[in-house]
């Protein structure tokens, strides 16, 4: 064999390229035919030796005759020397030569012990064959030389087992082919491109440290910093010691330069917009395991390192920039919730303009979503902050305090449908500070420690009906996260030291009890007409019940909390049994799901089984239900005199409270049986004064039982409708009692707190 092997002297005739391709690689291949290359010597590894001079100048010369021929291999193809640059390089030898380098360095590999690298991987790292090749691909020469390349580039880097990655002169060109990848979108090298970067993925997850060969924090061009870098980098062949830590970049916070310098997380967030939807998927996917690297220096340097953060929110911000500023709200809050594996689907059935712009929008919060919920915590925290300092207040901000009817419409659409598509508790947690404060402390009135917590519940009692259905469906899509702050915000921190209930008897008056005025409308709780044996002149027939207060313990059997709620609304005011329906019971089975889900959501909260004892509680204040809490009962005192869907969302709101497993809440919203402290009011509080107000509103309405069945049959859809007197009223005592059954089936499946008063 005349001291060298088949494969090597085949190696010497497989890395010649075609001679229509050899002006484009100045003199360093004809200086390595020569054998008389002037460059420095790379890095090498201590285990490597240093190759023979190759044998393939006679390639050069056209001259295939004098080629050794592979051992067991199929002839070569005639080398095309042709003078037309132009032809693609799929159509020269260029593929069928790659892959033979290819099988060569694979072959060898097994042939040797693990861990050593061959004569031909010592050629190749020493000779720089790598950078060659990506100064083709980058040059195109031949056109699609980049194809070619990326291909070999992954192929080498997927099959061979010895570790590549950590020599300069395999990170460097690796280096360089990135920049190249993930800029074009709709080139024709996308495969090829997110191929290449699946493989790099792969290997930062068998071993994480490559990651900072991967992402040096100095250019390979100038090697200065990356976001330093001007417009027109100069090459240099400056090198580093291997393992050296990727220098540090300007924080995120501070302005983005106008030029990135592009690296493999560019290039995945690039390839993540690509209109390839297979494209997109694969890049997303592998970004996914980029940022799930469960080593700490690993996470710091992808932070630290690459501007992942701010690509992905910029992407955010540009999406929903694109969605048109007509878009109909009812059209947002009707669109599924969308998922990010699933690109281009929502958008193929559109019906209303716009859809595919939301589509696209709600999809990538999804993938954020994810993101964030498996990236490494120092990853995830990174990346939420990113997008509440460039999405939630740069952007959401400032359009959630407009004035504009239509925009506030708009706006409030676009951040529910941003709280229900999120899971992930990092980026939960930043919304829901960023909606409603910090602040757990009980209020004061008048007290707006966080202007946009107030500005969103006053619009809730807004004098545009359509603006304060929309802020409840925020509301309630907020109570729907598995967020504690969000009811300890909302509710529970003003019902901390049950303020609400009488702590002593109150001292009678030695005057004795005034005069009752006659021409008083209202009148007390105990003296209401609804706690008498009947109306014997209206002809109201009423269910007798106990009277609030009358449990010393402050707490009524499950029983009696049921009946009192069902007993609320008058039986000639009832419609449900007319029309064959069901009592109660039928609102178990949600009612049911509803509790159950609250309670999943509380499990890990902490809460307590039983309310807190009176004597360890010393409100400092009067109480104060809250701005949250005032705004509801206030909306519900007027339930007669609401639209009928506003009235749904209010007591949907309501329920959603109701359904939480906290005892002061329960005791609050759901004991009947409360003696209320002087100026407090409760849920049952409120809804007898509403029957108060509608015992003596049917009273003056002529026939109001036959216009309240056509009322309800219209509602079901069993009668058209038709304009009459006083629908609204009749529409909001169908609510009304519904409303009365839902909270009954909500005590019942609840039961009373245990503990004591």
């Amino acid at each position: 064999m005349s001291g060298r092997s088949s494969l090597e002297r085949c190696w010497d005739s497989i890395i010649t390229l075609p001679s229509s391709v050899v002006p484009a690689l100045g003199g360093f291949w004809a200086s390595v035919a020569r054998g008389t290359t002037s460059q420095h010597p790379p890095h090498r590894h201590p285990t490597m030796r240093r190759s023979p001079r190759p044998a393939f100048f006679f390639l050069f010369e056209g001259d295939a005759q004098r080629v050794p021929q592979p051992a067991a291999s199929r002839p070569p193809p005639p080398l095309l020397v042709s003078a037309d640059e132009s032809i693609p390089a799929r159509q020269t030898d260029i593929p069928w030569r790659l892959k033979q380098m290819l099988d060569i360095l694979v072959y060898e590999e097994k042939q040797r012990p693990a861990g050593e690298a061959g004569l031909c991987l010592e050629y190749l790292l020493q000779h720089k064959v790598l950078e060659t090749l990506g100064t083709l691909g980058k040059a195109e020469y031949p056109p699609g030389m980049r194809q070619q390349v990326l291909l070999f580039f992954s192929r080498v880097l997927g099959q061979m087992q010895h570790p590549l990655l950590h020599y300069l002169n395999v990170h460097r060109p690796v280096q360089k082919l990135l920049q190249l990848s993930g800029d074009r979108l709709g080139s024709g090298t996308e495969k090829e491109e997110v191929q290449f970067a699946a493989v790099l993925c792969t290997k930062i997850k068998e071993d994480p440290s490559l990651l900072a060969y991967i992402l040096e924090g100095k250019s390979i061009l100038t090697g200065r910093r990356a976001q330093e870098l001007p417009a027109s980098p100069v090459e240099e062949g400056a090198e580093h010691p291997p393992g050296t830590a990727a220098a540090a970049s300007p924080p995120p916070a501070e302005v983005s330069p106008p030029r990135r310098d592009s690296n493999l997380v560019t290039s995945l967030v690039g390839l993540c917009k690509s209109q390839k939807s297979r494209v997109a998927l694969k890049a997303r996917e592998n970004l996914l395991s980029l940022v799930g690297l469960a080593q700490e220096a690993a996470a710091a340097c992808l932070v630290r390192s690459s501007a992942l953060c701010q690509l992905l929110t910029e992407h955010l911000c540009d999406l929903y920039s694109a969605v048109p500023p007509g878009t109909d709200p009812s059209d947002v809050l009707a669109l599924e919730r969308a998922s990010w594996r699933s690109q281009g689907d929502a958008a193929g059935d559109g019906v209303f303009p716009g859809k595919e712009s939301l589509a696209a929008f709600f999809a990538w919060l999804d993938y954020l979503d994810e993101l964030v919920m498996g990236a490494h915590p120092v990853v995830a925290d990174a990346i939420t902050e990113a997008v509440e300092e460039k999405f939630f207040q740069g952007i959401l901000q400032p359009q959630l305090l407009e004035m504009s009817e239509l925009a506030v419409l708009g706006i409030t659409a676009m951040l529910t449908g941003t709280v229900r598509q999120l899971r992930a508790p990092p980026l939960l947690r930043r919304l829901v500070l960023f909606l409603l404060g910090p602040d757990q402390h009980p209020e004061t009135p008048g007290d707006s420690p966080h202007p946009l917590r107030a500005h969103l519940i006053d619009r809730c009692n807004h004098l545009s009906d359509e603006i304060s259905l929309a802020s409840l469906r925020l509301f309630e899509e907020l109570l729907r996260k598995p967020h504690e702050h969000v009811v300890r915000n909302l509710a529970l921190r003003n019902l901390e030291t049950r303020g609400y209930l009488q702590r002593s008897p109150p001292i009678p008056d030695e005057r004795g009890p005034p005069e009752p005025d006659p021409d008083e409308d209202g009148l007390d709780l105990e003296e209401d007409p609804y706690f008498t044996d009947g109306f014997p002149d209206a002809g109201f027939r009423m269910t007798k019940k106990r009277l609030p207060g009358s449990a010393p313990s402050g707490k009524g059997q499950v029983s009696e909390v049921v009946s009192s709620f069902l007993c609320l609304v008058p039986e000639d005011a009832k419609t449900s049994s007319c029309m064959e329906e069901g009592g109660y019971d039928t609102y178990v089975h949600d009612a049911l799901g509803t509790v159950q889900a609250c309670r999943a959501n509380a499990a890990p909260w902490g809460w307590p089984l039983a309310p807190r004892p009176l004597d360890a509680c010393h409100p400092e204040v009067t109480f104060y239900e809250g701005h949250f809490l005032k705004v509801l009962f206030d909306r519900m005192s007027r339930i007669l005199d609401q639209p009928y869907s506003l009235n749904l969302q209010v007591t949907s709101v309501l329920s959603r409270l109701a359904a939480f497993p906290h005892p002061h809440l329960h005791e609050y919203l759901l004991d009947p049986y409360l003696t209320l402290a002087p100026d407090c009011r409760s849920l049952f509080s409120v809804l007898v004064r509403v029957i108060g107000d509608l015992v003596q509103r049917l009273q003056r309405v002529p026939h109001f039982r036959a216009k309240l069945l056509l009322v309800r049959r219209q509602l079901m859809g069993m009668v058209p409708g038709e304009q009459m007197d006083h629908t609204m009223l009749f529409k909001g005592v169908v609510v009304l009692e519904e409303f009365c059954k839902e909270l009954a089936a909500i005590a019942l499946v609840k039961g009373p707190p245990e503990g004591p008063p």
